[in-house]
């Protein structure tokens, strides 16, 4: 193919690759829609409904979002940060490795929430890194006003790389969906 400059209605149109028909238009590539996500709760107690609320999205519970009845195939796992949550992880993690999970369902990230506030004991901190070798992580800290059921306002700043990856932020409430 040859570089080519041709006269078009607001000027010359500079190095237009290809053979180019007069009145000829661009390919379309459509928009992009956002990307939907599951929040699913590898344990009871994980976070996976505050999360939904918080950032949007569906909030699968402890079961597998089915893709066939309009909920969203990708998978945000969710864990507590104590030593259950994280082996939670690792089993769900398993079932994905082992093409165990339902069809048509795609695992994006992993998403720890803090189960205390301050630093992780030694060996959780270890479990954690072992998991971030495996994939994405994603660490929401801890937030005593959601503790209480305060979930209005911004996410925590240390959260801004999560809200990126589920897009743009929703005030409470703005979760799309409870099975």
């Amino acid at each position: 193919m040859q570089a080519i400059a041709r006269q078009g209605p607001g000027g010359p149109e500079i190095w237009v690759r290809g053979p180019v028909a007069d009145g000829a238009r661009p390919p379309s590539y459509g928009s992009a829609n956002p990307r939907r996500f599951a929040w699913v709760a590898t344990h009871g107690g994980a976070g996976s409904s505050t999360l939904a609320t918080v950032f949007g999205g569906f909030d699968a519970g402890r079961g597998w979002p089915r893709p066939e009845h309009g909920e969203p195939s990708s998978v945000l796992l969710v864990a507590r940060t104590h030593a259950t949550g994280l082996g939670s992880v690792l089993q769900c993690l398993d079932v994905f490795r082992r093409g165990a999970a339902p069809p048509g369902l795609a695992l994006d990230a992993v998403v720890l929430v803090a189960d205390a506030p301050g630093r992780l004991p030694r060996p959780l901190a270890q479990r954690v890194k072992a998991i971030e070798s495996m994939i994405g992580v994603h660490r929401v800290p801890w937030v005593p006003a959601w503790r209480t059921g305060d979930l209005g306002g911004r996410p925590p700043r240390e959260c801004e790389r999560l809200a990126r990856l589920v897009g743009p932020f929703t005030p409470s409430g703005g979760g799309s969906g409870v099975r």
